[in-house]
């Protein structure tokens, strides 16, 4: 049925597990005291700050490891929390100056929200709620409707481009009912691209690139990035900045049988990632037609023996883990507690990625009841990672093996 790119998937399975070894990691906590959180994101102003995304509407400010009492935002009143809903991503723009930062939350009415709020001119750990701008999308409303509590995505992003990548899950249910990552005119089950750095008076928060790829075709909603995405959680690009390709690398939480990493090499917008006429690199419903073909593989994938829901992470483009970790990519399983990452080779040629090395780090690192259910990824100034436990309410630094003391020398003796 379909005509995939050439890319090799590497299928989890046990003896996977031990195809490399490496230097063990270690890490440490970090910050503690959260309920459900669900991102830790770097403060681009202030390398020693970060913020911590609670599920249920707050956003609070970490310094140097410590919660500061004061909240950065709080949404509570605002967001509907529970199951797969709730506050669920931040982000800051590239223009500093502006003070924006963006979110994407589930309100009252189960529908997705992405706002847009100024930080405080007199402080900057604070934003201003009376800032508040909600982008209105093509269909003239302040929202997405969403038809099911499921499935909501929430990562917002800033690529390398300087436009915010939103990713939308199907909408919700299971199967995707009404094929709604494959329709056109849908933007649930797609990547979308828009352009945020716009006027404070613009009617709709924001422009669509000129660049994006399906600007000039009839019936299909312009912000569309990529279809075939059931539910995205979390991406990111491999920074360019740090020496990365750019590349935008997608986790998409599986239905029933697999769980998938996607890798797109940077700027190349358009494709299909198959669902729900792929599940993974496998054929799942196929009674009605896809958008487009080619449907584009996973370049990583694991099955239901292994976990349950993918949470995705980063590509490694620290100093503190060491050199054998750059350029690996650390990804986790939310249900079993488990994390891994892969190396990616990519061909020059063509700029696609292949996963390789398969390492698991669970035990190194304390074991799935340290770890408890990880639900995000982050990377501070100096893109050391850390690991975010929805259910222990802490989020943890990794760091590299301990170092060795030195050896000891005996003093000379000068007579």
């Amino acid at each position: 049925m379909r005509a995939g790119r050439a890319i090799a998937v590497l299928i989890l399975c046990a003896a996977a597990f031990r195809l490399v070894a490496q230097v063990p990691l270690r890490m440490r906590p970090y910050a503690s005291g959260f309920t459900n959180p669900l991102a830790f994101v770097q403060d681009p102003t202030d390398r020693s700050v970060q913020l911590v995304v609670e599920q249920a509407g707050r956003v609070r400010a970490v310094r140097d490891g410590i919660v500061l009492d004061r909240d950065f935002l709080d949404l509570r009143g605002t967001v509907v929390s529970g199951g797969e809903q709730g506050l669920l991503g931040l982000a800051f723009a590239p223009d500093t100056a502006s003070r924006r930062v963006f979110v994407n939350f589930t309100d009252r009415s189960g529908n997705t929200v992405v706002a847009r709020f100024r930080r405080s001119a007199g402080d900057p750990l604070v934003a201003d709620p009376a800032s508040r701008v909600d982008l209105r999308w093509g269909s003239g409303l302040t929202f997405i409707r969403q038809p099911f509590a499921n499935h909501n995505g929430g990562n917002l992003v800033f690529g390398p481009d300087g436009f915010l990548y939103v990713g939308l899950g199907d909408g919700g249910s299971g199967d995707d009912p009404d094929h709604r990552a494959q329709n056109p005119a849908e933007l649930l089950g797609k990547m979308l691209r828009i352009d945020v750095n716009v006027a404070d008076s613009h009617p709709a928060g924001y422009d669509v690139p000129a660049g994006n790829p399906f600007v000039n075709s009839p019936g299909t909603q312009r912000e569309i990035w990529d279809f075939g995405l059931r539910n995205p959680w979390r991406y990111s690009f491999d920074d360019p900045a740090r020496g990365g390709t750019g590349a935008l690398v997608i986790a998409d939480v599986g239905q029933n049988r697999y769980e998938e990493i996607d890798y797109e090499p940077r700027g190349r917008g358009g494709r299909n990632y198959g669902w729900r006429n792929r599940e993974g690199a496998h054929d799942y419903v196929t009674s009605r037609p896809p958008a487009f073909t080619p449907l584009v593989d996973p370049i990583f994938e694991y099955d239901h023996t292994v976990g349950a829901s993918i949470t995705g992470g980063f590509v490694y483009r620290g100093a503190g883990l060491g050199s054998d970790y750059q350029g690996r990519y650390f990804f986790a399983d939310f249900v079993r507690g488990r994390v891994w990452s892969i190396a990616l080779a990519v061909d020059p040629s063509t700029g696609e990625g292949r996963a390789s090395g398969l390492l698991e780090h669970t035990s190194e690192l304390g074991g799935s009841s340290q770890l408890g259910n990880i639900s995000s990824f982050g990377i501070d100034a100096d893109g050391e990672l850390y690991v975010v436990s929805y259910s222990r309410g802490m989020v943890f630094k990794l760091t590299g093996p301990l170092t060795a003391p030195p050896t000891p020398v005996n003093p000379r003796i000068v007579r």
